[in-house]
Parts: C-alpha cells; sequence; structure tokens
C-alpha cells in the first residue's frame, strides 16, 4: 500500500452537514405484518464533510456505514434526522429539485459486478446518467462518457463492450465513470475496494485521489480496512452499532485514539514490519444486535476499561480536544 498524503492544510466549508440522522427498519410478524420491534441501523448520526476532502467512515460490519450512504442519497428515506448539501436540506426535497439534488450526489458501489447491467454496453451505462438529465446534444451525452472513460483509464473503444469482457477492476472503473459523468459535488464510495484484489487496490485508490484533485470532489469514504482508509482519508469517523464513536483527523486518530474500541481496531493493524510487534487488544464477546443495544454505552459489554456509569448512562459525542470527538465516560 502506498504511503498515506498528507492532510489537508486548508480544509473547505462544510459542503455536507447530517443532524442526527436515525434509520430504524421495522421488523413484521403475523398474518396481519404488524410491526413487532425495530432494527436501529442508525441512531442519532451526527458529521460534516468538508469541501474537497475525504471522510472515511469505518466499523464492523453491520454497524449501519452503507445505511448512512443510501439514506444521505435518500436511496433508503431515514426516520428522522437533517441532511444538508451546501446548506439545503436534502430531505425536504421533491420531485425536480430532488433530482437536480441526485445530479450533484453520485455513489460508487462495492460490488462492481453487481452494478451494472450485464445486457447494456458499458457506454450506455455510463451515459445513462446523462440521459436521465437530458444534459446536452446526444452528442455531448456520448463525448462526456467517453471523456468519463479517459479520464478513468479505460479506452474509448470500450464503451461499445459489455460488463463480463472487463476484469473486476475494470468493472469498478467503470462504476467510478459512471458517478464522475455528472460532474457531481460529493460522491459516496461504499466500500468501492473490498471486492479486488490488494495490487487493483491501491491503483483504485490513486485513481479516486488523482480525480479528487482534478475535479475537486469531495468524499465519503465508507470501508472497514484500516489500512484504505490511512491511505486516502483527512479525516476518520468510527461507528460502533449504529453510532459514531469518535471522529477526528487521520493522523490524530492513528496516533492518539481516544475510545477504547478505537484502540482495539488500531491494534489489529499488521505492522510491514517482521521485527516489531503491537500489543493486541482481544475483545471478548460478539457485536451487539441492533435489534437490542445494549444500555448506555454500546460498547460497555465488551470493553476492557468499562466502569459502572457506562452501563447505565450513555456518554454524550463531544469535542474533547480541537477537532477531536468522542463519546466515552473515560476520556471525561
Amino acid at each position: 500500500m502506498p504511503e498515506p498524503t498528507k492532510k489537508m492544510e486548508h480544509p473547505g466549508k462544510e459542503l455536507i452537514l447530517v443532524k442526527d440522522l436515525v434509520k430504524y427498519f421495522p421488523i413484521r410478524s403475523g398474518l396481519l405484518q404488524r410491526t413487532t420491534a425495530w432494527v436501529r441501523a442508525v441512531d442519532k448520526v451526527s458529521f460534516s464533510v468538508r469541501e474537497g476532502e475525504t471522510l472515511g467512515l469505518v466499523g464492523e460490519s453491520g454497524c449501519g456505514k452503507t445505511t448512512i450512504g443510501r439514506t444521505m442519497l435518500r436511496l433508503i428515506e431515514p426516520t428522522s434526522g437533517s441532511i444538508f448539501l451546501d446548506s439545503v436540506d436534502v430531505l425536504k426535497l421533491q420531485g425536480k429539485d430532488l433530482k437536480t439534488m441526485r445530479r450533484n450526489m453520485q455513489i460508487i458501489f462495492q460490488d462492481p459486478y453487481a452494478s451494472l447491467d450485464p445486457r447494456l454496453p458499458i457506454g450506455d451505462s455510463v451515459m445513462e446518467g446523462l440521459n436521465i438529465h437530458a444534459i446536452g446534444t446526444p452528442q455531448e451525452r456520448q463525448e462526456a462518457m467517453l471523456n468519463a472513460l479517459d479520464a478513468v483509464g479505460l479506452e474509448r473503444y470500450h464503451a461499445r463492450r459489455y460488463p463480463h469482457e472487463f476484469s473486476g477492476g475494470q468493472r469498478q472503473r467503470i462504476g467510478i465513470a459512471r458517478a464522475l459523468a455528472l460532474r457531481p459535488k460529493f460522491i459516496i464510495c461504499d466500500e468501492p475496494v473490498s471486492a479486488l484484489d490488494v495490487s487493483i487496490q491501491s491503483q483504485v485508490l490513486n485513481l479516486l485521489k488523482d480525480l479528487q484533485k482534478e475535479f475537486g470532489l469531495t468524499y465519503l469514504f465508507i470501508a472497514h480496512n484500516l489500512s484504505v482508509v490511512e491511505h486516502i482519508s483527512d479525516r476518520v469517523a468510527v461507528m460502533y452499532v449504529g453510532k459514531i464513536v469518535e471522529l477526528t483527523t487521520r493522523e490524530e486518530l492513528y496516533e492518539n485514539p481516544l475510545h477504547p474500541y478505537t484502540k482495539a481496531l488500531m491494534s489489529a493493524i499488521p505492522i510491514p514490519d517482521p521485527t516489531m510487534k503491537r500489543e493486541r487488544i482481544i475483545l471478548k464477546g460478539d457485536v451487539p444486535s441492533p435489534l437490542n443495544p445494549p444500555k448506555g454505552c454500546r460498547f460497555h459489554p465488551r470493553c476492557p476499561v468499562g466502569i459502572e456509569k457506562c452501563s447505565v448512562e450513555e456518554p454524550a459525542f463531544k469535542e474533547s480536544k480541537p477537532d477531536h470527538f468522542v463519546a466515552c465516560w473515560l476520556v471525561e
């Protein structure tokens, strides 16, 4: 994995602002399909993404990362909360206004195989968004599609080929080109390299960084691989069972994690030097179900340093030092 780039010296204004985002999924049972319980996938999550930066969102599988991303695009409607893009409340938009907003917010899906229509040439898939939004003339849309393929390192003649004729890495480049074709301000990268070989991962990550510089893009980068997140992110948010437990700059998080869960995650990162050893923090027990999360701090049943207060009262997510937010009683 290449060395991480330096942190942005002049982060821009807040492009995305998420306030108290909640998404509960109902569990229905019986003949009448009545709601008997709720899965608390995302529970009062707040964060912002600054213009031109990459915010990494990490956590174990099932913690709600992808649900946040899809809710921000309104692919899934939230239960409550607010989502602002350039100070416009996304959740209040309808009809043409919502359609226009989606032109500025795009997504790169995790699975490069399932995200493309196998019956369409990839040029048509990349051009689909341009056609839906009726951008320019047919000739201009065709040229924009070819330029998007150029930007991600594919040849123009590839536009006539079908998805099964490409490798996994090439298909993910097609997915990036499709998101890029509309020239959005903000792209959600939903684990875009997790299905790829390690050698291809670094190529795709470097491509995303180059495109960010070239087109002034802003990313929410969802992942569970901490090495990948360190390579591409400017700031990192750590999730656990539907809540963000820590949020700070990449350097601060990897050098001085404050939350016990973050410390346990960091201890699992392999060191590429056989002479160095890191003390592993082994967490006991299983991840709680979002169907019935623990009272108080959701991490307390597995926390190696928890106190009695942790099991009774939920800690507030607040700033413990400049630009370093954490939800933990021990930090206070």
